[in-house]
């Protein structure tokens, strides 16, 4: 569960929020609402990297989608689809 807390308290305390996000992420508050977060580094890094190339399906031809929709995960890799699941749940 991340923590919650304002700017202010962030600016006074920068070293313990600092520490706080290794363990969890820091939203940081101003006016009362969330506008930054504090994360570890390692978590960046995770999420980086899940920013991918994504090409608009109109740009694909009828044997690409076709190909697409018979494709089938390789083995040991269905955390995948709980994480494309997730994501998808989340945009709609």
């Amino acid at each position: 569960m991340a923590s919650i807390v304002t700017a202010a308290a962030v600016s006074r305390n920068f070293g313990t929020y600092q520490d706080c996000a290794v363990r969890e992420p820091v939203i940081i508050t101003e006016n009362g609402r969330p506008r930054t977060v504090l994360i570890a580094y390692e978590d960046y890094l995770r999420l980086s990297q899940l920013d991918r190339r994504v090409e608009a399906m109109p740009d694909l031809s009828e044997t690409d989608l076709a190909a697409v929709e018979k494709s089938e995960m390789e083995p040991g890799l269905d955390h995948l689809n709980a994480e494309l699941l997730t994501n998808k749940q989340a945009a709609d």
